[in-house]
């Protein structure tokens, strides 16, 4: 694939490693202003580095939008004149509908809405991937780029406010959850370079043992507790505390924010 990548900051840095690692590409373009932070690319075959957003699109098949969002617009009226059938616009840019879009460039392009988050920098990224009718027959091209970054699925667009919450944000939440078991086996004699050292380990591995097996976290957690056991007990004074009532209360919030801002947006 020819590919390009306009706007390359750190998610398009991160999404670029990704490509380069896995050899994923005929051609690869990174854009972006200031070309001195692009530099650790400037010796990759076949990467070209570059402050032209149009001489990128016109070498390129599939385009990754990685801008800021108050550039994106401007950037699709720039480009529109020179889009054709063969192009494949990727927006990770949040906030843009694939309306939006559509109403800049056209709605008889080919394009797609892709929701990474921050863990793409260590090709873990859980990407939900959206596109509008036309792009039917090009979500395989979206899902095998991100793919190489981590897992992808594909959605309808009116889920992508909810992905955000349960994929992006929850980042956020996972890391305040490790942050706690960490803050827990200090208080239980550990120092605090072998507390976090054993809650990020024991969290991957729950992780993995869901992904591996494709059980349901109750099938696991059965393994784990015994009749009058010590974790039966930590779970059931966590459930009296509200651990999983917080959790799901947070994630609530979090979204119903995301569509007021939406809303003050519109």
């Amino acid at each position: 694939m020819k590919i390009a990548i306009i706007g390359t900051g750190n998610l398009g840095k991160s999404i670029a490693k990704g490509l380069i690692t896995n050899n994923a590409f005929e051609s690869l373009y990174l854009t972006k202003r200031n070309l001195e932070e692009l530099q650790e690319f400037s010796d990759i075959k076949n990467v070209f580095l570059g402050t032209d957003n149009l001489e990128a699109v016109k070498n390129s098949e599939v385009l990754i939008f990685a801008v800021q969002p108050r550039h994106f617009e401007k950037i699709l009226q720039d480009i529109q004149p020179i889009l054709t059938k063969k192009h494949v616009i990727i927006s990770t840019i949040t906030g843009f509908s694939i309306q939006k879009i559509e109403d800049t460039i056209g709605e008889k392009n080919n394009i797609l809405r892709a929701m990474p988050n921050t863990a793409i920098a260590v090709g873990k990224s859980m990407t939900c991937i959206c596109s509008n009718s036309h792009a039917n027959g090009h979500v395989k091209i979206a899902t095998s780029i991100f793919n190489v970054l981590g897992n992808t699925l594909v959605i309808p667009e009116n889920q992508m406010q909810a992905a955000t919450v349960v994929c992006a944000s929850g980042i956020a939440f996972w890391m305040r959850l490790i942050r706690a078991t960490t803050q827990a086996a200090i208080q239980l004699g550990f120092d605090a370079k072998e507390a976090q050292e054993l809650a990020m380990f024991t969290s991957e591995g729950a992780a993995n043992l869901l992904i591996t097996s494709g059980n349901h976290p109750e099938e696991e957690i059965d393994k784990v507790t015994t009749p009058k056991g010590c974790t039966i007990e930590g779970l059931n004074e966590m459930e009296h505390k509200g651990l999983s009532a917080a959790l799901i209360q947070g994630m609530v919030a979090s979204f119903n924010k995301i569509n007021t801002i939406k809303k003050e947006q519109i």
